[in-house]
């Protein structure tokens, strides 16, 4: 088992950061920082497989223990695959709703016979050199979260969690308030994300989310989550821009 799977499972404080700029530089210095793992974000970006799985080499060059793992765009089993073949560590999923949707998302993250991942050399069997031990151990290794992110998923979340294979569930609060109804009123969640923190609890499964400002950060915290990924790659830049400039302007006035 992976050292990240191991951890989330676990139920240790794994912290994350979220790539979206889909330059490796980005993803190496990210990974020098120490997080425990970061996401790499093949749904909402332009991102190519090919950039996909640059970003996991480049994670994996940097000198720490920071783990990559992918956002596939949906839980097509060949979108699946493909990710999982680049080398990267898990696989957060979207919009999983149903018992039936999360049942096949775990097929596809496993090799025969416990599922129907199809083999082939790629970076993640060293291009076929370690293809026979990659295909003993990818199985219990690979890291499977499911992102809960619309009304329907969330009163399914106790169905979803507890469904063998998957690891941990994620909960996307921007896709979640417009699924009911709120759109970026986050603070209006705290029965659905109760709800998900409930389903976790009751099939000892993990929870996690991610906060786009230290304050998110804290009250995450203190709603329970088990795990965060605390921040993007672009709201980094966007931050440290805004204070640089404003920094000036006073300066300058």
């Amino acid at each position: 088992m992976s050292e990240l799977r191991r951890a989330v499972r676990a139920g240790e404080s794994v912290v994350g950061t979220w790539l979206s700029v889909g330059h490796p530089t980005v993803a190496e210095l990210s990974a020098e920082l120490g997080f425990d793992f970061a996401v790499i974000d093949a749904e909402h970006t332009s991102m190519s497989m090919e950039t996909v799985e640059n970003l996991a080499r480049a994670v994996d060059a940097a000198g720490g223990e920071t783990e990559p793992v992918a956002r596939v765009p949906d839980d097509d089993p060949a979108r699946i695959k493909r990710v999982l073949d680049t080398g990267v560590s898990g696989v957060i999923v979207p919009m999983v709703e149903t018992v039936e949707q999360a049942r096949g998302v775990v097929e596809a993250t496993r090799y025969p016979p416990d599922g129907i991942r199809g083999v082939a050399g790629a970076r993640a069997s060293t291009y076929g050199l370690g293809l026979a031990d990659y295909f003993e151990r990818a199985n219990d290794e690979l890291l499977v979260v499911a992102q809960i992110e619309t009304a329907e998923g969330v009163e399914n979340a106790a169905a979803i969690a507890a469904v063998d294979g998957i690891d941990a569930l994620f909960v996307g609060p921007a896709d979640l308030s417009a699924s009911v109804g709120r759109f970026g009123e986050t603070d209006s969640l705290d029965t659905e994300i109760s709800a998900v923190l409930d389903a976790g609890r009751e099939t000892d499964t993990p929870v996690g989310t991610i906060a786009f400002d230290p304050d998110d950060v804290a009250r995450w915290a203190d709603a329970g989550f088990d795990f965060q990924v605390v921040g993007v790659d672009v709201g980094y830049v966007i931050d440290g821009a805004t204070r640089a400039k404003r920094a000036y302007e006073e300066a300058t006035r």
